[in-house]
């Protein structure tokens, strides 16, 4: 991923929940016949590995875990994203020398990618997923309100992804690079957006430094 120095983020902290709150990420591998990609959700385990691994499971039907891979596989995790009119910097009134652009964070996991099919295993990672996105249910359902025979019957139509973190790479491209001018006009239009997403780019926008 392409990160100019002012847009870097390698704060751990800020790039594992980032990862956390990404719902739905996209697992890439290389293979002899060209990249393959699947959007899947995965959870990450922070005690397992130097910088944690992450798991979690696709169809038994996709080809992506029949394909060798070359290389180490990546996790794309995208937070949150947001078009960037140049109407809303300061600098358009001045010179008229802006261009339009988009903010958004990203955080791309690099590691081996190990495919599993073993159901004791497929259970513990679907389990976990399941009570990760069941948590904030007023009612949360659980693997095991299912009937188990019906439960190891889904397990043998998935395959498991375990994902060993290499190598982390974190990307927040806030409009650091602009005025503060510029910054605050960005941040106040995407404050006054319809759009939820819009307003979180705006929160995130740096305006400390600015008076």
């Amino acid at each position: 991923m392409y990160i100019p120095p002012a847009f870097r983020e390698d704060d751990p902290a800020i790039l594992l929940q980032l990862m956390r709150d990404t719902r739905l990420s996209t697992l890439v591998t290389a293979t002899a016949a060209g990249p393959i990609g699947t959007p899947l959700p995965l959870f990450f385990d922070p005690d397992e590995g130097e910088h944690g691994t992450l798991y979690g499971h696709l169809a038994r039907a996709n080809p992506q875990w029949q394909a060798e891979p070359i290389g180490d596989a990546m996790a794309i995790f995208m937070g949150a994203d947001a078009y960037v009119s140049p109407s809303w910097y300061a600098a358009k009134q001045e010179h008229h020398k802006v261009v339009p652009t988009w903010n958004y964070e990203a955080v791309h996991a690099y590691g081996p990618v190990e495919f599993f099919e073993d159901p004791a295993r497929l259970l513990d990672a679907v389990t976990r997923l399941t009570n990760l996105h069941e948590g904030a249910m007023a009612t949360p359902w659980q693997v095991d309100d299912a009937p188990p025979a019906f439960v190891q019957a889904q397990l043998r139509g998935i395959v498991g992804v375990r994902l060993a973190i290499r190598r982390l790479e974190g990307k927040r491209k806030l409009s650091q690079n602009r005025s503060a001018a510029d910054r605050v006009g960005v941040a106040r239009a995407l404050a006054d957006s319809p759009d939820p997403v819009d307003r979180r780019i705006a929160s995130l926008i740096p305006l400390d430094s600015i008076r």
